[in-house]
């Protein structure tokens, strides 16, 4: 367990650069997905949306072969939070997609999810969706120096609860850097003004994880990966690679 008080590692000018790099191209492969997600298409086909980016930007990816899992996304529909292996699902008019993926520069990593409505959709499903984007802005926003790591998951609580909608206990953000998973652990709650203090340098991967019907709880399917919420409601996820600069927070995975 990491001591209260604890300093996080910051990283040199020379291993921003290459954490920007990976970071943008994750930014195309999601800009490159977004572009092709719609009614009718597998979503296999966007592993390979996303698979043409890395290689054009010649980066590899974090996600195929991590512990096993088979593809360079993650592609979750609807009751799906996270882990979703791509497949010949094909997505329909109204489905709430989640995709999370990364990339790899120089041994470095960035990481980050979106969600988004396929076509057209209901008004409940749009809510989750920015209420998703509100609670990473507010998790992102936190970032500041002097700041502590607790203050990101109050700012993202505060934004969930306040909508009503529930939050898994056992999935949440982390340190990112050299490997895509590393400490610390960045809750989706917390207490402001707990934990390790946010100098500028430190890199974590903000991801607030929401679900429609307002209950905690989740689990994982046969096939090892694919966690959905236990009351069959829809999920939302979000994520993005966050520098804490010396001015405040500098979002590495966004063009």
């Amino acid at each position: 367990m990491r001591r209260r008080g604890a300093s996080l590692p910051r990283r040199s000018d020379d291993q921003l650069r290459d954490m920007r790099a990976a970071g943008h191209v994750v930014a195309e492969m999601h800009e490159a997905i977004r572009a092709a997600a719609r009614p009718g298409v597998r979503t296999l086909a966007l592993d390979a949306v996303a698979r043409e980016v890395l290689s054009r930007r010649n980066a590899t990816s974090n996600f195929l072969g991590y512990h096993g899992f088979p593809a360079v996304i993650c592609a979750s529909v609807n009751d799906e939070l996270i882990h979703g292996i791509p497949s010949g699902r094909i997505l329909v008019e109204g489905d709430l997609l989640s995709v999370d993926c990364g990339a790899i520069i120089n041994g470095w990593h960035g990481d980050a999810a979106f969600s988004m409505a396929i076509g057209s959709t209901s008004p409940q499903t749009l809510r989750l969706i920015e209420t998703a984007e509100r609670a990473l802005a507010a998790g992102i926003w936190a970032m500041v120096p002097g700041g502590h790591l607790g203050d990101i998951g109050a700012a993202i609580d505060e934004v969930v609860s306040l909508a009503g909608y529930g939050s898994p206990h056992d999935y949440c953000g982390h340190g990112i850097g050299q490997a895509m998973h590393e400490e610390p652990d960045v809750e989706n709650r917390g207490r402001r003004g707990r934990g390790p203090m946010l100098e500028p340098g430190v890199v974590l991967a903000v991801e607030p994880m929401l679900i429609a019907g307002g209950i905690d709880d989740v689990h994982e399917l046969d096939d090892g990966w694919t966690i959905v919420t236990a009351d069959g409601s829809l999920a939302a996820h979000v994520e993005h690679t966050v520098l804490v600069g010396a001015h405040g927070p500098e979002i590495l995975t966004r063009l």
